[in-house]
């Protein structure tokens, strides 16, 4: 079985003070460095359908309003190895014109090459669903593919 095409693609990190976000076509992972042995206990966490907040020890680490809207019954987090909470939110929109600028609504957001690099990605993760023979895990692309890239649907075939 081969792997899903974001993971043969690599991620598009964002680098924060607090660790990581990156974003697929259909989610957004955000990775949150802890002081190692962490206990589930210790974290407090509320995913909402434009809001974020985490606490850890009772201190706030992130806190804000979403860049853009998140299904709430399906976000979730879990803490690997007692010093890493691993949130994953279900984005609302799912095209490949629906790339987050940032995580929240005024802060972490991606820089302009960091930005170009998420969304050349997620137009290829875009083709590749429109045609799953196709291998776009090693592509270069260039040209138009700001807000998703070209809109083949209408060509006949």
């Amino acid at each position: 079985m081969s792997a899903p095409f974001e993971e043969r693609s690599g991620v598009v990190p964002c680098a924060t003070p607090w660790g990581r976000w990156y974003q697929t076509l259909e989610e957004v992972f955000i990775e949150v460095r802890v002081p190692p042995g962490t206990r589930a206990k210790d974290v407090r966490c509320s995913l909402r359908s434009r809001h974020i907040a985490l606490a850890v020890g009772g201190q706030e680490l992130l806190q804000g309003k979403l860049f853009d809207s998140t299904i709430t019954d399906e976000g979730t987090w879990t803490l690997e190895d007692r010093q890493l909470i691993r949130i994953v939110l279900m984005k609302t929109n799912r095209d490949a014109g629906n790339c987050w600028t940032s995580l929240l609504e005024n802060e972490y957001a991606a820089d302009p090459w960091v930005q170009d690099q998420m969304q050349r990605k997620l137009t290829l993760e875009r083709f590749q669903r429109e045609s799953p023979g196709f291998d776009f895990s090693g592509a270069e692309i260039s040209g138009n593919y700001s807000k998703g890239g070209p809109d083949f649907s209408s060509l006949e075939k």
